[in-house]
Parts: structure tokens; sequence; C-alpha cells
């Protein structure tokens, strides 16, 4: 597989009281050109830690990210990020909105004539064309993430980065956005993370499943390749057998992984009642 994207043993400590957090610890990972990505964990795994690193929002600690044997150190337009709040401006229209980050990465390269063709191909790439002059308020939660990806899509990234991005939806809406997805990633071939706690879409959608342990000092405790026949439909893969081994695969993985938390945590807790109860008569002599 040709190194596209790399990270190497990517770590990274945030600050708190009692000292330093650790939150990943050497998070290395290999990612083709045109590939898709998710990761998948328990929340506080790390998920969307990883996903700030490659956007360049956080700097690692230790380790780095290379994009094209170029180190990722800040915001680019090579990599646009999807959050799962649609994050459009709500006194923009639809086509405002995804003209803005137009503007930012094609001034002085494309004539207006140009760009507003750019916009209108992006809007009409997730199915928005028919609403461009509308403004976030009038149009419902799907159609907005599907401008948020139009205006992500828009800035031509060599990387998409997705961090939940239909998570708050219902599941009729996040299911033809998955569809729209696919169709998307089938016709430009662009390299997408996704960061995702539905075990179905990750399924469904990668090329690969990084499966995170829990935190803290976060890493990658498996990576799954699911290797189905594209374009895939969702209908006939549930009766598929591969599918649902990979499904199965997953769901084995958290599920040990939360096991483990719990039982440790268990373990924990019994440990200091045992140790407050040794404590406590020691603490009345003291006091006598």
């Amino acid at each position: 597989m040709k190194k596209y994207l790399q990270l190497s043993e990517v770590s990274i400590d945030f600050p708190i009281p009692k000292g330093l957090f650790r939150a990943l610890d050497k998070v290395s990972l290999d990612i083709a050109q045109g590939e898709f990505v998710s990761l998948i964990g328990h929340s506080g795994c790390g998920k969307s830690t990883v996903l700030n690193i490659v956007a360049g929002l956080h700097q690692a600690t230790e380790g780095g990210v290379l994009l094209e044997d170029r180190e990722v150190n800040a915001p680019g337009p090579e990599r646009a990020v999807v959050f799962q709040n649609h994050s459009l401006l709500p006194w923009l229209t639809a086509y405002e909105n995804v003209e803005l980050a137009v503007k930012q990465v094609f001034k002085g390269k494309k004539s207006k004539a140009e760009m507003r063709e750019w916009i209108i191909h992006n809007l009409d790439l997730v199915q928005m064309t028919h609403a461009l002059d509308k403004r976030p308020d009038e149009i419902s939660g799907g159609m907005k993430q599907r401008v948020g990806i139009a205006r992500a899509l828009a800035m031509e990234p060599k990387v998409l980065l997705m961090d939940e991005p239909f998570g708050a939806l219902d599941a009729l809406t996040r299911a033809h956005l998955q569809d729209s997805l696919m169709e998307i990633h089938a016709d430009l071939g662009n390299t997408v993370i996704m960061i995702t706690h539905d075990v179905d879409e990750a399924v469904l959608l990668s090329d690969r499943i990084v499966m995170m342990t829990n935190g803290p000092a976060a890493t990658i405790g498996e990576i799954l390749h699911i290797d189905l026949e594209r374009p895939r439909k969702r209908v006939e893969l549930a009766g598929d057998a591969r599918y649902n081994h990979f499904r199965q695969a997953v769901l084995s993985f958290l599920y040990e992984r939360q096991r483990k938390v719990e039982d440790f945590g268990a373990q924990k807790k019994a440990h200091e009642h045992e140790h407050e109860a040794v404590a406590a008569p020691l603490k009345v002599s003291a006091a006598k």
C-alpha cells in the first residue's frame, strides 16, 4: 500500500490540575490515497483527538502526521472537516455558505463564473441545488448536513475528515446520506477518515475499520479490512455472511474492551473500599 497519509507514533498530553493527561499513546496508521477509513471505539477513546491532529487543530506531543510526505502542523484547505453539527452560518443561504469556502480556496484562481459553476456542481453532488437560496433555518437537519458536505468537497480537499457526520440524524435520513456518501466517494475517489459509533455504518462505508482502545493513553487496538465488493447495497448486504462476520468482529472488540474496563473499574473500587476499611481504625487511633 502506497503511503499517502501517515500517522507515526502520535501521542498527545493535555494539561490537567494534577499534571498531564495522556489522551493518545503511540498511534501509527498509514492510509492510502482514495481509501475510506472509519475510526470506532467507546466515548473518550481519542477518536476526535486523532481527527483533530490530522486536521491540524491539535499538535501532537510526540510523533507526527505526514500528508504526501509533508508535515501537518496547522489547518489547511487540503484537509476539510465535516462535524456532527453542520456549522453553517445561519444568515447565509446554502449557496453562500459554500461560496464562502470556495472564495477562501480559489480566490484569484477561478473567475466568478467558474466559482459559481463549481459551487453549483458541489451542491448538485449532494442533491441540494433545489435549495441553494434557502437559509439553514428553512431546511431540515439532513439537508443542512448535505450543505456542510458540499462546502467541504468544494474546497477540493485531499483528505475529507468527518466527525460523526450523521450522528444527530434520524435513521432514514442517515441511510440516505450514507448512500450519497458512497456515491460521492466512488465518483471522486477522495480519501476519507470518518469517526462513527455506528457499527453498521462503519462496515457499510469503510475499506478499513480502525478500532480504538479505551483511554486514557488510547491507541489502536485492531484494524479490520472490509473486503466487500463495491458498489455496496445495504439491503443485499443484510443477508451477506461476510458482512455479518465483519459486523460481529467489531461488536466483539467493543464488547470485550468495555467488559475489561468495567472489570478493572470494579476491581479498583473494591481495592479502594478495602484500603478505606483498613485505614479507618488507624485514623481513629491517631485521633485518640
